[in-house]
């Protein structure tokens, strides 16, 4: 467990939060361990079959219920400013909870809640209605703060050191697997605590946007599709994506990554306040299908990050949401040749006031390795 908030921070973030679920109609939200609880407080914790929630009601003081066994750990960080409920095992602790929220009707919860926790607040608070708390707390969320954004950036170009080294571990006769592991110690090398997801897909693989590593042996003239992240220390992620040829590329391999180069580059510029998420996505999605390769742009053009690797705001065909200043995604289009090869670009962006800026700087380039 950690707290890396400033008191000031919480405090503001949990008014944010109450204004946000009032305005909602929602009387209190119940947050478990994961990256809302994080937002919110700082606190850092795994959540498992011992009840442990934030408690806070619209109109009343927040609370934190935990186990007696786990409430040393949590000295020191934003929960010291709360009242604690502690419990032991044999004590109910779902009714615990239910006690101090007294008479409230709609109660929200995270999403990542364990249903082990969600039926026994059901059961607990019988008078209540329980929905998920995603629609309050994504609005606060999606919208990174100064210091999330310098978070961000600083992700960014530690993964951007990771995928300058990439060149030097592609080589042939390696296996994917030889690769990935290379990565995953530069990934942390380079500032990260995990490397998250590692995905080294070579040739036929890399027509697979999830592929992650195999014992396939990379060959002369291979695409090979790199895509890394993880969180830095502070919790925030990087995920940038490069795709690199083992060799020279022939000309099918330059004239579609020139399509992909120019779909790329026009979601980025397409990117600014007051546009919708799905014109992002088509911005990138209509240069690929009128260069006859729509059927293979299989998934959106981005998704949110932050303290996720995937959250809210989602680069979709549908979604119609207004991008503001602080938004942060992912632009990533791909084109992809089941059985044969794929390609994808990817930089993490943030919304200004103007426009976005990429927070990942290296090139764009097919690299040839």
């Amino acid at each position: 467990m950690s707290s890396t908030l400033a008191s000031d921070r919480v405090t503001a973030r949990l008014e944010r939060a109450r204004a946000a679920a009032r305005q909602a109609g929602v009387d209190a939200l119940v947050i478990t361990p994961g990256p809302d609880l994080q937002y919110l407080t700082g606190v850092v914790k795994h959540s498992h079959e011992r009840l442990s929630a934030l408690l806070l009601p619209v109109d009343g003081d927040a609370a934190f219920v935990v186990p007696t066994l786990e409430r040393p750990g949590l000295d020191g960080t934003a929960v010291d400013t709360m009242e604690v409920l502690t419990w032991t095992d044999g004590v109910d602790p779902h009714a615990l909870a239910a006690s101090r929220l007294g008479d409230a009707r709609r109660v929200a919860v995270v999403a990542d809640m364990p249903a082990l926790h969600v039926l026994g607040l059901r059961d607990a608070l019988p008078q209540a209605s329980l929905e998920l708390a995603t629609p309050v707390l994504r609005e606060l969320r999606m919208r990174k703060d100064d210091v999330e954004v310098d978070a961000l950036r600083r992700a960014g170009a530690a993964i951007d050191a990771v995928h300058a080294r990439v060149p030097g571990w592609l080589v042939a006769g390696r296996t994917e697997a030889e690769v990935g592991a290379d990565i995953t110690a530069a990934i942390l090398e380079e500032g990260h605590t995990e490397a998250a997801f590692v995905i080294v897909g070579s040739g036929p693989n890399g027509a697979s946007p999830h592929h992650e590593v195999s014992d396939r042996v990379i060959q002369a003239g291979d695409v090979v599709v790199v895509d890394i992240g993880g969180p830095l220390p502070e919790g925030y992620n990087s995920d940038s994506t490069r795709t690199y040829v083992v060799g020279e590329p022939g000309d099918e391999v330059r004239d579609v990554y020139a399509v992909l180069q120019r779909a790329q580059a026009a979601a980025v510029a397409a990117a600014r306040p007051g546009v919708t998420a799905e014109s992002v996505d088509e911005a990138a999605r209509a240069i690929i299908r009128d260069a006859g390769h729509g059927e293979y742009f299989v998934h959106r053009t981005g998704h949110g990050i932050g303290l996720e690797v995937h959250e809210e705001p989602y680069i979709v065909a549908g979604n119609d949401l207004l991008l503001e200043p602080g938004m942060a995604f992912s632009i990533e289009p791909g084109i992809y040749f089941p059985g044969r090869w794929g390609a994808r670009i990817e930089d993490i962006v943030v919304v200004t006031d103007d426009g976005c800026e990429p927070v990942n700087r290296q090139p764009h380039d097919l690299l040839s390795c």
